[in-house]
């Protein structure tokens, strides 16, 4: 027996998230020349690919995208990126990621920037459950969600043709 989803956001609801923390990283880094946005694979590259197609709509700055590999389960960091991180150097890097649960992803993510100097260091997370084991807080949250520990958020952005959605398990 499989365990019945409840839709949470439909496509045309994740897309107005995705347009308002568009907005909100805009005002964030009015005045700047640059941003670089790097998407935690896999539905954080997808969701930082999206963002960037909003930006590139209302920002005058240059947008870079970042695939940023992480060994979630490992009890230390283990992590790849797509370019040297001495090119990040003295920029605004934004890491973007589906679900902030543990937070341990996000800690993970913001320790792979930490050794190089940067202007600012943002987070984006489209679905913030409020379980979190690590003291990490983002900047930019598409739902906030409250909800019990053996429930499972699911987010499909761009899979296998099945249709955008934020589901509950």
């Amino acid at each position: 027996m499989t365990a019945k989803k409840i839709l949470i956001l439909d496509h045309n609801q994740i897309q107005q998230k995705i347009n308002r923390i568009a907005h909100q990283i805009l005002e964030d880094n009015f005045g700047e020349d640059e941003i670089i946005l790097a998407g935690v694979v896999a539905r954080g590259y997808r969701l930082a690919l999206r963002l960037k197609d909003v930006l590139n709509k209302i920002a005058d700055f240059k947008i870079t995208i970042i695939k940023l590999e992480l060994e979630k389960d490992s009890s230390k960091l283990e992590s790849k990126i797509d370019v040297t991180l001495a090119s990040c150097e003295n920029k605004v890097i934004i890491l973007v990621d589906d679900v902030l649960n543990s937070g341990r992803t996000l800690a993970y993510g913001l320790g792979v920037f930490l050794n190089i100097p940067l202007k600012k260091l943002r987070s984006v997370v489209l679905v913030n459950r409020s379980h979190k084991n690590f003291p990490v807080a983002t900047d930019f949250v598409g739902l906030e969600l409250s909800t019990v520990l053996k429930e499972h958020v699911s987010v499909i952005l761009d899979e296998n043709g099945e249709e955008d959605g934020v589901y509950l398990k």
